[in-house]
């Protein structure tokens, strides 16, 4: 055959290829991805079409088979499914970010200096904080009314706990509620002091400070949303678990969702109360694309940083308290045969030993002869040694490893050394679930999922404390908390089929690192931040 011949024939085959292959949007080579498949299985490149992977496989495979004028060439860095937050409050952190942060403060004279400098700027004629924790102070007790009336004598102040189970207030703020000595409380305290309140109230009673605090307005309340969410795409969170959320801002997500003003994917957990039932019973489940709200938010009892939280024995630093159930067994019977009547999930809050055993209890009760219903127990953070096995029955613990890992300072008091062998117990639990739901629980915890990666495989804060690690017979291995942060996340929220992996037919939800997570030095996991963030196929970081 003439040159001329060869090369004329050669071009024809190589034009009958590319005709032949398919078209796609997005195709991405030259990567280290993991999967996170049934198997575990790596690939090195996937095809994109309408935000959708429609190929995976090597970087061969991938360019005979297909072709796109946008090919991403990753230089070799690793590619994980979008990075799950299986328990947070999204939309409560994004309006946090509009008030004063005490998260970190070491002192009440601390918070004052922060509020005073945040009224420099804002000039707020009603002052919310949050994020303190007295049990990071030397002298850790609860701070007071009278820290606070000093340097606030006529604005109300209201400041949350970092756990969301206590606030302090001033004055000002218990005269606005009608708080006074006589004011009863139910499912929580109101704490007194020679008779009087000292301006701390934990759990239930808080609800009536929270109703004097001026409401968000509706400019507020879209800024939170997406000031949250430009927050979550620096970390890789490209699914959020909403842990407890009124149908006014549900339908604000979906609104601006459906504006494409929003791109992050919520499974949005309804609070619980009796007109949120009604309202959602009758209409049903809710999903789309981006939004799923097919559960509904149920809390057992309080937190244990505020002896809130409910035991079967009283606490070990202090012998008159229990904690306790924020609602009655009874009540709490009633929300779960509703929704266990009804198609919707049910995520209950239970961090003491006895409200988990209440709840696993009811679950058991209503669950019987349904199957494959997926209800979860948030938290699941202090439970008795027989009832682990409840989890056999496919009842998911939903945890946050950074939980154990704050907490370990100060836990051993409350529990005593018996009790907290049984607390933060995720391999425990993962060993009869068979899997775990990991999340932060911010802003209680930081945003970071690195945190979350770091406190479940080495036990550890981020200043690399303590040394030989937390508990480490309830450490996971890394393959487990990649899984707990991405599939077995999105199996807990029935989406298991559509994200959490990637794979045929699933959204293209993945986020680049320049290191290995599996590989990566314990010290460095902390530090780590992913390069690239892709939502459907589209970059978003």
């Amino acid at each position: 055959m003439k040159p001329i011949y060869f090369i004329l024939s050669l071009i024809f085959l190589i034009s009958c290829n590319q005709k032949n292959k398919i078209a796609v949007d997005t195709i991405v080579t030259n990567a280290n991805i993991y999967t996170v498949n049934k198997d575990f299985g790596k690939a090195s490149a996937m095809a994109i079409q309408s935000g959708k992977i429609v190929a995976i496989g090597s970087d061969d495979e991938i360019a005979n088979s297909y072709d796109s004028k946008n090919t991403i060439d990753v230089k070799g860095k690793f590619i994980y499914p979008g990075l799950y937050d299986a328990h947070c409050h999204f939309y409560s952190f994004g309006l946090s970010l509009q008030e004063v942060d005490l998260r970190g403060t070491k002192s009440v004279s601390e918070i004052i200096d922060r509020i005073q400098k945040f009224q420099k700027e804002k000039n707020s004629d009603f002052i919310v904080g949050n994020g303190w924790d007295q049990n990071d102070w030397q002298v850790a007790k609860f701070p007071s009314k009278a820290d606070l009336d000093a340097a606030f004598p006529t604005i109300p102040v209201v400041l949350n706990r970092v756990d969301g189970h206590a606030i302090v207030v001033n004055s000002v703020a218990l005269k606005l509620a009608g708080i006074t000595k006589s004011t009863k409380a139910t499912g929580g305290e109101i704490v007194l002091e020679n008779g009087e309140p000292t301006g701390v109230l934990i759990d239930n009673p808080m609800e009536l400070v929270f109703k004097i605090i001026p409401k968000p307005n509706r400019k507020k309340q879209i800024a939170a949303v997406l000031d949250a969410e430009k927050v979550m795409f620096q970390y890789g969170l490209t699914t959020v678990n909403d842990a407890g959320l009124d149908p006014d801002i549900i339908n604000l997500m979906d609104s601006l969702q459906k504006a494409k003003a929003m791109k992050i994917n919520v499974y949005a957990m309804i609070t619980a109360n009796q007109k949120n039932i009604d309202l959602y019973l009758k209409k049903g489940i809710y999903k789309t694309d981006n939004l799923n709200v097919c559960s509904f938010k149920m809390y057992g009892d309080g937190a244990l940083g505020s002896r809130g939280a409910c035991l079967h024995k009283p606490y070990s630093d202090s012998p008159k308290q229990y904690g306790a159930l924020l609602s009655s067994v009874a009540q709490l019977k009633n929300v779960a045969k509703q929704i266990a009547d009804s198609p919707f999930q049910l995520n209950s809050h239970a961090i003491g030993d006895s409200a988990n055993t209440v709840l696993l209890k009811i679950y058991k009760e209503v669950l019987t002869g349904k199957k494959d219903r997926r209800w979860k127990i948030e938290h699941a953070q202090v439970i008795q040694e027989a009832d682990f096995d409840y989890f056999k029955t496919g009842i998911i613990p939903s945890v946050q490893p950074t939980h154990a890992t704050s907490d370990m300072y100060w836990a051993g008091e409350r529990l005593g050394k018996e009790r907290l062998k049984n607390a933060y117990a995720y391999k425990k639990l993962l060993q009869k679930a068979g899997i775990v739901a990991l999340g932060t629980d911010f802003p209680v915890e930081e945003v970071n999922p690195m945190l979350t990666f770091h406190a479940a495989v080495a036990r550890k804060d981020s200043k690399n404390y303590p040394k030989t690690g937390f508990q480490m017979e309830n450490a996971l291995s890394r393959e487990e908390t990649v899984r707990g942060m991405t599939i077995w996340a999105a199996y807990s929220n029935f989406e298991e089929k559509e994200k959490g992996s990637l794979e045929v037919g699933k959204w293209a939800d993945f986020v680049l690192f320049d290191q290995d997570l599996m590989k990566v030095n314990e010290n460095q996991m902390v530090k780590l931040k992913p390069s690239q963030v892709f939502l459907k196929g589209v970059k978003v970081k």
